[in-house]
């Protein structure tokens, strides 16, 4: 009975610690991954007129060490439109989310971007800011 208790709990003790052991090794290799950094976070159109230009971009790069992909990439509202290439961004390239404001709405800018990728921090949150006046 005594080797049975003592089996099981050798039997535990390897099977806990290599699974720890997994784990660990998990955290070391994580400087693998794909990362993603922005120029800027934030773009202000200051005034636009009524109808005028509403597009901007937002440059990043992969400063990780596997390639980036971009998952999606969505608005806060419908009158906000963004367009990015689907393709693995390898590391150390650079390239650019276009963002389209309608300006056909007069008022404040105040909409959110929202990035997803394979990146290590997951998400990013863009803004754009500003105010669009009549003629």
């Amino acid at each position: 009975m005594k080797k049975l208790v003592l089996s099981l709990l050798l039997t535990f003790a390897v099977v806990f610690g290599v699974n720890a052991q997994e784990k660990t090794g998990a955290k070391v290799s994580g400087g693998t991954q794909a990362e993603i950094t922005f120029t800027e976070l934030e773009h202000d159109y200051g005034e636009v007129e009524k109808g005028g230009n509403g597009i901007c971009e937002f440059v990043y790069k992969n400063t990780g060490k596997a390639p980036l992909m971009l998952t999606n990439v969505r608005s806060s509202c419908g009158c906000t439109i963004p367009s990015w290439s689907k393709e693995p961004l390898m590391p150390g390239q650079t390239a650019k989310i276009q963002v389209k404001y309608n300006t056909n709405n007069v008022g404040t800018i105040n909409k959110t971007i929202t990035v997803e990728s394979n990146a290590a921090s997951g998400k990013t949150i863009l803004k754009i800011k500003g105010k669009v006046v009549n003629k």
